[in-house]
């Protein structure tokens, strides 16, 4: 699976979203400072061309729809991260956000109990 530069995260993370949609519809799920109707138009075609997107053609308008889950790309996206900036190693992750005071021990317990009723 391709990495998406920033922009087209931006546009999938709506996308998914909103599971079914139309350009206008991304446009409209933006910012008020959003890019033009062209640009976000060309970021959605490369998700398609990327296999990320399936468009729906109904005459001169097109439907897109999710292709890849969310899901299946945060976990492609947190290994590669893991792998080239924690030596592969979760627990080095944590210890990150705990050093750089992002978790706090609340936080930590709530993460042992989690991980203590999935198993």
């Amino acid at each position: 699976m391709e990495r998406l530069t920033a922009q087209e995260e931006e546009v999938m993370l709506i996308i998914w979203k909103l599971k079914q949609c139309f350009i206008r519809d991304i446009l409209s799920e933006m910012s008020e400072s959003h890019p033009p109707y062209t640009t976000v138009a060309s970021v959605v075609r490369n998700l398609e061309k990327k296999k990320f997107v399936t468009a729906n053609r109904f005459g001169v308008i097109t439907q897109f729809s999710p292709r890849v889950k969310e899901a299946d790309y945060k976990r492609k996206f947190m290994s590669n991260v893991v792998d080239d900036y924690f030596t592969g190693s979760y627990k080095e992750l944590v210890s990150f956000f705990v050093r750089d005071r992002k978790l706090s021990k609340d936080d930590l317990e709530d993460l042992l109990k989690q991980i203590e009723n999935e198993h």
